[in-house]
């Protein structure tokens, strides 16, 4: 116990050098253009200007041992081992090898899953305190702002950040909110300490478009007598500027085929750069959506623009149409049990998520919420119990993948995180017991193998100016 103590204190003197010295240099280059586009130069669309700057904290080879695993692939392995070391899973199993020199981690009745990831968060863009200076996730003042990027909102010292870590969460998504029927660009994150958003973007992961359907752009706008005010007005906004978006798109192609001429060169345009984006399949929808007649509608839209949908968020009402995004291969990011605070959300089912699960489809259990983030676990016990209810019984091997292997997927970074295979990212939680029991709590939990949590040192968290330790605070 004395060591993770150190290993804290050892690790908030490596944060105080990251607060207190200059940021590493982006290592990311401009992704070559996709698509229709081939060899065309649309650099400002396919270039991120605002690289990462995240390095790894320094860990020391792992070994947890004796535990039940939950990989998030499906598969359950009692009394296994996991082996970190140089930030990667080494060795997942019973019988595998372990470093001579590997720091031992006792996993005897507990459990280790993957690191927590959340689809839809609105941390550091509405961050704690709650008050009006921090309350930038919706840039209200036009139906299409696909040009913000919700990381330019991001506080990173938001307490938030180190309560959700607490709950497991190791990376996750940041989205503009929904006022919009475009509402800007979203953002991955890894869940560590940083002085700027930059040192936390989860490196190589693409930029999310939130849109949004129903109520929320209607009655901003519509109140105010201006487009929309009408569903159909929404469906028409949308469909406007995917044309928009296509012309753009081919003013750059003509241009290149023309011999790119400086003097003829087409002139920037932010907001179409975003949806060009989406366009050319580097940025991906992320559809604020509640009801199965509109996701249906919003369908249609992506299939007439040639584009594709990774989420329709919240989806209240997705088990209706749980078919339709099964064939789409559209994951549906979904609450437990909210329901009913407003008409396009009242058909809520608890069995939801559970529903699209058993049908095929990419199940995900988001939060929205600063305090619904600390524990999608237990939210996820709460589908398994109510589908129980209903004869359907979920597995929880097959549960996992709601918070860790499918929100990957949807975020579009399932190739490097979210599952406990062997050269993925050592994103791991131990849990006191089982990660679906309300009694069960995150021990220790490790971003590219280094132990950024720890419940039981003197210091769990690593605290920044803005959470206010009290005697006895124990996250």
């Amino acid at each position: 116990m004395e060591f993770e103590r150190r290993s804290l204190a050892g690790l908030l003197a490596v944060l105080t050098g990251v607060w207190g010295c200059g940021a590493a240099a982006g290592t990311g280059g401009a992704p070559a253009p996709v698509g229709d586009l081939e060899s065309v130069s649309l650099q400002e669309v396919l270039t991120d200007p605002f690289p990462s700057t995240y390095q790894a904290f320094p860990s020391e080879p792992t070994v947890i041992r004796g535990a039940t695993i939950l990989t998030g692939t499906g598969e359950r392995i009692e009394g296994g081992t996991v082996v970190l070391q140089g930030g990667k899973i080494q060795a997942v199993g019973v019988e595998v090898a372990v470093p001579a020199t590997a720091r031992m981690v006792d996993g005897s009745g507990k459990f280790v899953t993957p690191g927590i990831i959340d689809t839809h968060s609105h941390l550091g863009v509405y961050a704690s305190p709650g008050i009006e200076s921090q309350q930038d996730g919706n840039e209200i003042t036009a139906p299409n702002t696909a040009q913000v990027w919700a990381e330019h909102s991001i506080w990173p010292h938001d307490p938030g950040f180190a309560t959700a870590l607490a709950g497991g969460i190791t990376a996750l998504q940041i989205l503009p909110g929904s006022a919009n029927l475009f509402g800007g660009r979203g953002v991955t994150l890894k869940n560590v300490p940083s002085r700027t958003y930059q040192g936390m973007k989860f490196p190589g992961a693409p930029h999310a478009l939130k849109m949004a359907c129903g109520e929320n752009p209607k009655r901003v706008y519509g109140g105010q007598g201006r487009a929309p005010s009408s569903a159909m007005a929404n469906v028409a906004g949308y469909r406007a500027d995917w044309a928009r978006a296509q012309e753009y798109r081919r003013q750059w192609q003509k241009w290149v085929l023309d011999g790119s001429d400086p003097a003829t060169r087409p002139a920037r345009n932010l907001q179409l750069e975003t949806l060009v984006g989406v366009l050319e399949g580097q940025i991906r929808i992320h559809n604020h959506c509640y009801r199965a007649d509109e996701m249906a509608t919003m369908i249609d839209i992506a299939g007439e623009f040639g584009y594709s949908i990774a989420s329709f968020h919240h989806a209240v009402e997705a088990y209706k149409v749980r078919d339709l995004l099964r064939e789409a291969d559209i994951c549906a990011s979904m609450w437990a049990d909210w329901w009913g605070f407003k008409l396009e959300a009242y058909d809520g089912i608890q069995q939801n998520v559970a529903l699209v699960h058993a049908d095929g489809g990419c199940a995900i259990v988001h939060s929205d919420d600063a305090q619904g983030i600390q524990r999608l676990n237990q939210e996820s016990a709460k589908v398994m119990r109510a589908a129980a209810e209903m004869g359907l019984e979920i597995p929880e091997e097959q549960a996992i993948r709601w918070i860790t292997q499918n929100p990957a997927r949807a975020m579009g970074i399932d190739d490097v995180t979210g599952t406990l295979e062997p050269g993925k990212n050592a994103d791991v939680v131990l849990w006191s017991g089982s990660p679906f029991s309300v009694y069960s709590k995150a021990e220790r939990v490790y971003v590219d193998g280094a132990l950024l949590y720890d419940r039981e040192a003197e210091d769990p968290l690593l605290y920044g100016d803005f959470m206010v330790r009290q005697p006895g605070r124990n996250p």
